[in-house]
């Protein structure tokens, strides 16, 4: 054959090339590095717990089969967790997966979508890939999200869908159940409200929304976090059966594979490990707000497993990031503002938290001279 090559559809072709994540493996090469102290993607610094990991290494002998495209034992034991129906539950492989489902279900080339600017950018790559548009509302200056904000704008829009995480990803601040329940009931008829609840497992969970399913909201939960399974790519959500069966009508049959079914059905079993991680979390938190009082440098309270530490400009939060990774450790920075001042940093475990503080110092120090900039 020749001629010219074949050309996307108009909708892909007119998109703007975007990766909303550059790996830690691709920084480590680009540095020259064999890898980094991984503090900027908000992995489990823990692992898996053992029983995860020794029902992943019994089901490697069955590889060669395909998982449950139902993924049904693993979605009764979530029903049972969560007290519904498993008619209520679909797993998907990662939020990320189930995000895109949640998009392409109930959001049609047009229609509008409100989610606050610069929340986690993959919901805004799912909208924007399947031609949906997106409407923002900052967050406010102290990284809470503008919860009367996002409702305003979802009427004046007459939006179809409206997105939050809760705890927030990137700035780690919480809204409690009561503000949540009052938002949720204050959006358009007829809007899906989804919940990314990624964070949900480092919140007790009476402080969350109370459990009953809601026709109007998908809750999105993952084994990412406090689970420690980020590499097996697996997470699930709750919604009303309706919603449940919109998704299995576009949902990739086989895309959660067997071991990480059989990890994540494990995991859950679980409870004193996963309790450990939470508390060892909390005390990562402290230890990085008490290192931003010496510092000199504001936090925003977190419910996750990162903090946001307050380098003032935008400027002086990217020359961070690159100071810190010429030391050979990886974070991350919110990218909008009024976040982009400042960096995200993953709580590690205590020998990384403690040369994470090191380099920090370091290269705050550096920049003394010259306060706009770090080295």
């Amino acid at each position: 054959m020749s001629g010219e090559p074949p050309q996307p559809a108009p909708l892909v072709r007119d998109l703007a090339p975007t990766r909303p994540f550059i790996a830690p493996e691709e920084l480590a090469r680009r540095s020259g590095r064999a890898s980094l102290i991984r503090l900027g993607a908000n992995e489990s610094a823990f692992g898996p717990p053992s029983e995860a990991l020794a029902a992943m290494r019994a089901e490697i002998e069955r590889a060669s089969w395909y998982g449950d495209p139902e993924s049904m034992e693993l979605r009764e034991a979530l029903a049972a967790r969560h007290g519904c129906h498993v008619e209520n539950i679909t797993v998907g492989a990662g939020i990320d997966d189930l995000l895109g489902l949640a998009v392409r279900a109930y959001l049609a080339p047009g229609d509008v979508s409100v989610a606050t600017l610069g929340s986690y950018p993959t919901y805004a790559y799912h909208v924007t890939g399947y031609g949906a548009t997106l409407a923002t509302v900052p967050y406010r200056d102290d990284g809470s999200i503008d919860l009367e904000g996002l409702a305003a704008r979802a009427h004046a829009t007459r939006a179809r869908h409206v997105y939050l995480a809760n705890p927030d990803n990137p700035s780690g601040s919480f809204a409690p159940a009561s503000d949540v329940r009052a938002f949720a009931d204050a959006l358009p008829p007829g809007a899906l409200f989804v919940l990314d609840e990624a964070y949900g497992d480092f919140v007790p969970a009476p402080e969350l929304l109370a459990e009953p399913i809601d026709p109007r909201i998908v809750r999105m939960r993952t084994f990412s976090k406090a689970f420690g399974l980020a590499g097996a790519r697996i997470a699930y959500c709750i919604a009303d059966r309706s919603v449940i069966a919109a998704f299995a009508k576009i949902r990739l049959q086989f895309g959660v594979n067997r071991i990480a079914q059989a990890g994540a059905l494990a995991a859950l079993g679980a409870h004193a490990y996963v309790a450990d991680v939470v508390r060892e979390v909390e005390r990562g938190r402290a230890d990085y707000e008490a290192l931003g009082a010496r510092l000199g440098l504001g936090t925003i309270p977190s419910r996750t497993n990162f903090v946001c530490f307050d380098l003032g400009t935008r400027a002086r939060a990217e020359a961070m990031v690159d100071a810190l990774l010429e030391r050979g450790v990886f974070i991350r920075k919110p990218g909008a503002a009024p976040l982009d001042r400042y960096v995200r940093v993953t709580v590690g475990t205590e020998s990384e938290r403690a040369a994470f503080a090191t380099s920090f110092a370091e290269a705050l120090a550096l920049a003394g001279a010259n306060p706009a900039t770090c080295p």
